[in-house]
């Protein structure tokens, strides 16, 4: 008999308290206690929580070295452009922020995949008859992120699986693995500038993979695939009916030597979702402000994969409305030396670091044709002293002030990324501390002294 109080202030002259009881299942119980169950407090973290799990977190919150006090620390960890200050949006950009905050229009809530008109600038925007675009094909998110894992989601279940590059951005394996989706990981191959390992990659695939993760231009890598060796990717992609989700958060982030090519515009079979935004090319990480563009020509992904991406977008009511204010100012404004003189320098540093390093031995430098990294190889016999790449970067920040990420972050031990925002004089510093760790811990290694002695 299951027990029901209803309080009633009606008529005075009637008990207060009616107490319904009601038979449901045969069953009873006492009001006010579950039969059997002694209350106490046992509040328990998810699974979800417990499943969350950030490998540079992880690597570095356990670095408990401490810099040298002798030297100033030079970071060349944060792949955030706007630390040191030498890189500043353009004055159009912030103006145009400013503008959509004294206009007052933007105060309240947007649809959950962002305004119509903000959404038909972006659709505008990355148009080209190769892969056309309409404000319908745009999903506007809480920056790329967000709209790498609203992808994630509509795309795999728990229990499937996606592939992702090594090395790679560690977000990927962070959100799928939080969802219950396994990973796998294709292998970039350094000595071909980072690309794919094709054959690797497709042997990867079964029945259980949902998705592959393609990131061009890369970061760790600061590689940039060119349109050949994107056209086998995708014919993989086809060949095993496996739809791409596509980071291109550097897109067009290339230096003058190289070609940025959209994914989607290079297949009209393969479905792709393309991820992008404000952060880097812009330089504005903290505005939050991503959007989703779904390349999908012969209807493959249909209404239900667009339907759920809306259902997803309205778990928290998409990004800032303000910065989408100020999309169309940003995107219709921005003067093209802007980007210019952004690519210029960022390919200056890249070829001073690469340079310097490359003269040091015992590292073996990937030269970059983009985005804001490079990654530099440890030859490991020559430092024997170091068991792996993160003790070597923990030494280097010791006794140098210089900190890099270990590529154990990226699944890819004996590297370590340099980020190539920071100021030229920072950067040639940089390079000259590490010369000096270098110098001070080389060994030649076994039967190679002839070498050493050249």
């Amino acid at each position: 008999m299951d027990s029901y109080v209803i309080q009633t202030n009606v008529n005075d002259s009637l008990p207060s308290v009616l107490d319904v009881r009601v038979n449901i299942g045969g069953r009873s119980s006492v009001q006010g206690r579950a039969k059997g169950r002694k209350a106490r407090w046992n509040v328990r973290p998810s699974d979800m929580s417990n499943k969350t799990f950030n490998p540079i977190r992880a690597i570095v919150d356990n670095m408990k070295v401490k810099p040298n006090p002798n030297k100033t620390v030079i970071s060349l960890s944060i792949g955030d452009p706007t630390v040191f200050g030498n890189l500043p949006t353009d004055p159009e950009v912030t103006q145009a922020m400013k503008d959509a905050l004294d206009s007052g229009k933007y105060n309240g809530y947007a649809p959950s995949i962002g305004y119509l008109s903000s959404r038909e600038e972006v659709a505008s925007y990355y148009h080209c008859p190769e892969a056309p675009l309409e404000a319908k094909d745009v999903i506007l998110t809480s920056g790329c992120s967000q709209a790498i894992e609203l992808c994630l989601a509509v795309l795999a279940n728990p229990g499937q699986n996606i592939l992702i590059p090594r090395p790679g951005f560690s977000l990927y394996r962070t959100l799928a693995e939080s969802m219950g989706i396994e990973v796998k990981l294709y292998n970039l191959l350094p000595e071909k500038s980072w690309e794919i390992d094709l054959k690797q990659l497709e042997s990867l695939i079964d029945e259980k993979t949902a998705c592959l993760v393609v990131n061009n231009p890369s970061n760790p890598c600061g590689s940039v695939f060119s349109k050949r060796h994107l056209q086998k990717i995708l014919a993989v992609a086809e060949r095993q009916c496996v739809p791409i989700l596509a980071d291109e958060i550097y897109g067009d982030m290339v230096f003058s030597d190289c070609k940025y090519e959209p994914m989607a515009t290079l297949s009209t079979n393969v479905p792709i979702l393309s991820c992008g935004g404000l952060a880097k090319r812009w330089l504005v990480p903290g505005w939050r402000l991503g959007w989703i563009l779904i390349h999908d020509r012969r209807d493959i992904f249909g209404d239900e994969i667009r339907d759920g991406l809306v259902k997803l977008s309205q778990r928290i009511l998409g990004p800032c409305t303000i910065v989408q204010g100020a999309l169309k100012s940003i995107l219709q404004r921005t003067p093209q030396e802007f980007y210019q003189d952004t690519l210029s320098f960022l390919k200056s540093n890249a070829d001073l670091c690469y340079g310097a390093l490359s003269a040091i031995p015992g590292l073996q430098p990937v030269r970059p044709s983009g985005a804001m990294y490079l990654m530099v190889g440890i030859e490991m016999e020559h430092f024997p002293e170091f068991e792996n790449d993160v003790e070597f970067t923990e030494r280097l920040i010791a006794e140098q002030s210089v900190h890099c990420l270990p590529a154990t972050c990226f699944e890819y031990p004996n590297f370590f990324r340099v980020v190539i925002t920071v100021p030229e004089v920072m950067m040639l510093e940089a390079c000259s501390r590490i010369q000096e760790f270098c110098e001070q811990h080389y060994h030649c290694a076994e039967g190679s002294q002839e070498e050493c002695d050249k």
